[in-house]
């Protein structure tokens, strides 16, 4: 599995424990940034990191701001893209059972480091059951190829 990540400022330190995660886990990663302290706009990170994972260049996609709000709204504007905004572990692993998630957004300042390691971890780790979700997520596929 091949995944992007990326951060905002209100990030940074979440993203970091990530990528730590990912290398325990001998997971091939790339980071997108941001590399300051200083404030930047999520859209510069979330569009282009989305992007890559709707192009397959990527397989799934990692985005943290402050909230993690801002960055999936940003990413889920890529045709293509389903991403969750998540801050417990039931729904990373509920959203990767039945919406077949490619990115996972979470938010700094809404949860701590162990805890965004163990979403992390569970959305990674869980397949995509298929199914009646399989049909579901098609209509949300057939609607997007529409616009």
């Amino acid at each position: 599995m091949k995944v992007a990540i990326a951060s905002d400022h209100g990030g940074v330190n979440i993203r970091e424990e990530i990528k730590s995660l990912m290398e325990e886990m001998g997971l091939e990663y790339e980071d997108f940034g941001c590399e300051c302290g200083t404030s930047v706009d999520y859209p510069d990170y979330a569009v282009p990191v989305a992007e890559k994972v709707a192009s397959g260049e990527f397989d799934r996609g990692i985005l943290i701001c402050g909230t993690g709000i801002g960055m999936s709204i940003s990413a889920n504007k890529v045709k293509g893209i389903r991403c969750a905004l998540v801050h417990d572990v039931f729904s990373a692993k509920a959203t990767r059972e039945h919406n077949d998630s490619n990115m996972l957004a979470m938010g700094e300042r809404v949860i701590g480091p162990g805890l965004a390691r163990e979403i992390a971890k569970t959305w990674i780790g869980t397949e995509f059951e298929g199914g009646r979700h399989a049909n579901r997520v098609g209509k949300i596929t057939a609607y997007e190829d529409k616009q």
